[in-house]
């Protein structure tokens, strides 16, 4: 569980931040249960979302400042018995004295950054929201082919890791093998990391644990990749390989609830699977940049039957 405690020690580097009150309950979970979203966690002070860190600024400070003390109390404690995670002072800004003693009374953390407003909030929303990305493994390959993510799937003894081997020698990198972390990281990007125990390895089948860093060098491993593309391996006796030869809708699977494109290649003796994952990427970035090879092959079929072309 995220912890006030270690959210600061995650972030000392980045935000410095440091305790002024409430450091008794440096446990307390700055995620409510009810969260959805890192800009739901963290914000400027604002009364109307007590339940969100409550960030002091400048501006926010010196509307403090302007409240009456009774005004002020009675701001703080909705705000202390709204269950409010915790309050940082940006910009080096000093606590005021009746929000330091509120905050101790209360077990409140309260915690201050030399940092301004802002940046303490860009970073901590990004923290925040790589914490609260959905994570799921799936079993594959990942790897790196031309600058695009590709997940390698199948069942096993297809040659997932024969093919991801062939493409690290051809110049491309591996991510991962047998087990790929995916955590959707925005609302349409989804990252794939490699277990820390599976790093740089690769299992071949008679050959056993290869450690590609060590036998292909630096270039040939990839820490992170956003996932873009799956292709999915099936033996020619499987149904799957009986699909349209050509589709005029691409297909994709859903990963966290994200729909990814998806190739499918039946395996089959002489086939180099090799060359065609890398078309298929060639394809997919064709695509991305708006060059759509079906949609203009249909558009020269129609002009040659409008025009009475064999």
């Amino acid at each position: 569980m995220l912890t006030i405690e270690k959210l600061v020690d995650e972030n000392t580097d980045k935000i410095s931040l440091s305790w002024l009150a409430g450091r008794s309950n440096a446990n307390r979970s700055p995620l409510p249960d009810t969260c959805l979203a890192a800009a739901d966690l963290v914000g400027h002070l604002n009364l109307i979302h007590p339940s969100r860190i409550q960030v002091f600024g400048h501006e926010e400070l010196a509307f403090y400042a302007r409240l009456e003390a009774r005004r002020r109390a009675h701001h703080l404690d909705e705000l202390l018995a709204s269950g409010v995670p915790a309050i940082i002072m940006a910009d080096g800004l000093a606590a005021p004295a009746d929000l330091l003693e509120h905050c101790e009374q209360r077990n409140v953390p309260l915690l201050a950054s030399p940092r301004s407003a802002a940046q303490v909030i860009d970073l901590l929303r990004i923290y925040l929201a790589k914490k609260l990305a959905p994570v799921t493994t799936v079993h594959g390959v990942f790897m790196d082919v031309l600058g695009m993510g590709v997940l390698i799937s199948g069942e096993s003894g297809l040659g997932k890791s024969e093919l991801a081997l062939e493409l690290i020698s051809r110049g491309h990198g591996l991510v991962a093998d047998d087990a790929v972390e995916f955590s959707r990281i925005a609302p349409n990007l989804i990252e794939g990391r490699c277990p820390p125990l599976l790093q740089n390895m690769l299992e071949v089948r008679g050959l056993g644990l290869l450690d590609i860093r060590a036998i292909f060098g630096e270039t040939s491993v990839r820490r992170k990749m956003k996932l873009k593309i799956i292709v999915h391996l099936v033996r020619t006796t499987s149904p799957e390989a009986n699909f349209e030869r050509l589709p005029l809708q691409a297909m994709t699977q859903d990963v966290l609830a994200l729909p990814i494109r998806k190739v499918v290649l039946p395996v089959a003796a002489g086939r180099n699977l090799a060359v065609l994952v890398e078309a298929a990427v060639r394809n997919a970035i064709l695509q991305l940049r708006g060059i759509d090879t079906m949609t203009e092959f249909m558009e020269r079929q129609m002009d040659a039957i409008q025009n009475g072309e064999p």
